[in-house]
């Protein structure tokens, strides 16, 4: 590929270091705060249609839909029956290439995490404001910055009228906030390519995996007595106290994370350990009696070595299961009335190797426009994951830190976003391959 035209690429988005400020802006006057158990929406719809409009006028192809979620494909991610997409639109556009190519997806999503507490931002959470190189308001770097990010480059492309071999696909989905059923709706939906790259928050460095998450909850059995005055033996029918039987569980819990950070199996080059944290507990009926049942809620996360051949969870299901109920059995009150356990989903892990072709070009964009080659070994959940799952090979390399995402006065550098352009336009006439006409 021409170092020419990847320079006159990246010249062009740096003059439109304004414009995609303006873009970014107007995404964050948004609402599109992830939806809550009413399902309502906010202002998806407007911000799909508003995107369609200026991704067709740059002379995309668009397709803005609501999917049927009884169509999603199976899965673990512990969608309730019922969700439905009503007033939350996804969107994929395209530039067709003139063939021959691989074809790059670029993926971001555009519901944001609540304000809360909204009196400690220092301005408007949806009226962004610029201070010090750097866009405020709520979704700034996650990911409104990067989805502002990889339109303008789609847009840069066009309108330089850089010939891609392989089609170029921008795609923006609702919901990973709360269920990552965006994601799995767009993959029922058909959107697929040879390689992706998510532009979340990664510092400018590339996330190539993300470890899978479970949510247990445990749920351990007491016997309700007066608190105020002493009781016979459980096995007399005394009163038995929830809180401190659950004590047990949390020590087998500890343990365990505690060695998940030495095993082989949970120990990964560009991953973090697996852990078990314990996030949530609910216990007590009444100040003074013996708590008849506590339940403790936890955030496990695993690495892909600790999923089975499917990609799931199943076997930390059985790892934790197993190990509370051996602690439990010698326990005489647990033994007789075990923990149960309910599991709300299983999100799955997955992970592109270094050399696999999209994280290799990724790379060497970055490097050529002025980054390190940098694989960051602290990443989070994104919906990387379920485009690998399904075929598409992806990672996340995008601008601002993901501390900032979820933050009080959350923000993104303007340099971040103009970088971020410049490698995503690259990495797509790299990727894709292209004719500078």
């Amino acid at each position: 590929m021409s170092e020419a035209l990847e320079r006159r690429i990246a010249a062009e988005i740096a003059d439109r270091r304004d414009p995609l400020v303006e873009l970014l802006t107007a995404l964050i006057a948004f609402d599109t705060r992830a939806p809550g158990p009413d399902l309502e929406p906010r202002d998806e719809a407007a911000l799909q249609a508003y995107l369609a409009g200026r991704l067709r006028a740059a002379g995309l192809t668009v397709d803005v839909w609501e999917p049927d979620a009884a169509a999603l494909p199976e899965n673990g991610y512990g969608i309730a029956t019922g969700y439905h997409f009503n007033g939350r639109p996804q969107l994929v556009a395209r530039i067709a290439g003139s063939g021959g190519g691989r074809s790059l997806l670029l993926n971001g999503h555009v519901d944001v995490v609540t304000p809360e507490p909204v009196e400690r931002w220092t301005s408007d959470p949806f009226a962004a404001t610029v201070r010090d190189g750097r866009v405020y308001g709520r979704g700034a770097c996650d990911m409104k910055g990067g989805v502002a990010a990889m339109v303008l480059a789609a847009e840069v492309l066009m309108e330089l009228g850089v010939r891609l071999d392989g089609d170029l696909v921008v795609n923006t989905v609702t919901d990973e906030e709360s269920t990552a059923a965006g994601g799995l709706a767009a993959v029922a939906h058909g959107v697929a390519a040879d390689g992706a790259i998510v532009p979340e928050p990664t510092e400018l460095t590339a996330w190539l995996g993300t470890r899978g998450s479970l949510m247990p909850e445990i749920t351990v059995a007491g016997r309700a007595g007066h608190a105020g005055f002493p009781h016979d033996h459980w096995t007399d029918g005394g009163a038995v106290n929830a809180i401190e039987k659950m004590q047990v569980v949390l020590d087998v819990l500890r343990a365990l994370r505690e060695e998940w950070r030495d095993r082989r199996d949970t120990r990964h080059a560009w991953l973090r350990p697996g852990t078990i944290v314990p996030t949530a507990f609910d216990a007590g009926q009444w100040i003074v009696s013996y708590p008849a049942a506590a339940t403790l809620r936890c955030h496990v996360q695993y690495l892909p070595a600790q999923a089975d051949a499917a990609g799931t969870g199943a076997p930390v299901v059985r790892e934790i299961e197993d190990r509370v109920r051996a602690a439990a059995a010698a326990d005489p009150w647990l033994a007789a009335h075990p923990p149960s356990f309910v599991w709300h989903g299983d999100v799955p892990a997955a992970f592109v190797e270094p050399d696999t072709p999209i994280a290799a070009t990724a790379l060497d964009a970055m490097a050529a426009c002025g980054l390190d080659r940098e694989i960051a070994a602290r990443t989070t959940w994104f919906d990387g994951a379920t485009f690998t799952r399904a075929g598409t090979p992806a990672i996340a390399f995008g601008p601002g830190a993901i501390a900032q995402a979820h933050a009080v006065d959350e923000y993104v550098p303007i340099d971040d976003l103009v970088r971020a352009a410049q490698v995503l336009a690259v990495a797509a006439v790299r990727f894709c391959g292209a004719d500078p006409g």
